[in-house]
């Protein structure tokens, strides 16, 4: 039996001889929202929902973990554990992407087909927070959001890598350059995962075409779960005036710019 997450469909997606379940609402153009680790929270379905109900198609794909799980410290380490082990993701990798990546830009492709629209949008945090940027090859992705990119973590002499390899990145300026792609990256200043170096070699690459928006760490939710890090869902505090509540509408106007001109 399919895990549910309320206000969402469900249904399986086979692409490459690989078959996943994808959660989806909403109508309009497609947005891929891709999980933090441990996978798709609480948290993580609340923000898709405010994608969705922002007017957008979201496709929410189950990549690890289990659906409404909160977060926990030993949830987080099997999550990570069973990843680590994984031939579809490579943790480690500097100039190449995880092999994962060649599924979710056939899934793109796909709900680009059956949405249409300019392009579509993706979504990726923390251990997928550079997906978005790696899928702009080979599938119709024009708005990457890059939300603490997180691979490959914050090893001495890989702190700014992108987790792309040097095709990736010429695709990326060619959707730049050639079809209105731009990219926007979110994480909080004090965030050791996501080293502020990484955003700097991503001004250093896409020029004006990056935008990113770094977040004093004491503005982070006091109640999400460890230090500041997650922009979007566990370390979000959804009122006026506050930071992180600036850069989920500054998320959800880049997804309208870019994929509702």
């Amino acid at each position: 039996m399919n895990a549910t997450i309320p206000g969402f469909t469900c249904a399986p997606h086979s692409h490459l001889g690989e078959t996943r379940d994808v959660f989806r609402r909403g109508t309009g153009p497609a947005v891929i929202v891709m999980s933090e680790i441990p996978g798709i929270t609480p948290q993580v379905a609340a923000f898709a929902t405010k994608v969705a109900d922002a007017g957008f198609s979201v496709w929410l794909p189950q990549l690890f973990g289990t659906p409404m799980r909160p977060i926990s410290a030993g949830y987080l380490a099997s999550s990570l554990a069973r990843i680590c082990i994984s031939k579809e993701f490579s943790v480690l990798a500097s100039d190449q992407s995880s092999p994962i990546v060649d599924w979710l830009r056939a899934l793109a492709r796909e709900a680009h087909g059956e949405c249409g629209g300019p392009g579509v949008g993706a979504i990726g945090m923390c251990l997928t927070g550079n997906f978005g940027l790696a899928m702009m090859l080979n599938a119709p992705v024009i708005a990457p959001v890059l939300s603490q990119p997180s691979l490959p973590g914050a090893i001495p002499g890989k702190r700014d890598a992108l987790h792309v390899s040097p095709a990736e990145i010429a695709a990326a300026h060619d959707k730049i350059d050639n079809s209105g792609a731009r990219i926007l990256g979110l994480r909080f200043e004090g965030d050791f995962m996501c080293p502020g170096s990484r955003f700097e070699r991503l001004r250093r690459e896409f020029g004006e075409a990056f935008e990113g928006i770094e977040i004093a760490d004491r503005h982070a939710n006091p109640q999400g779960f460890g230090s500041a890090h997650s922009v979007l869902t566990t370390h979000l505090i959804d009122k006026e005036g506050e930071p992180t509540r600036a850069a989920l509408d500054r998320t959800l106007a880049f997804l309208h710019a870019q994929l509702k001109p």
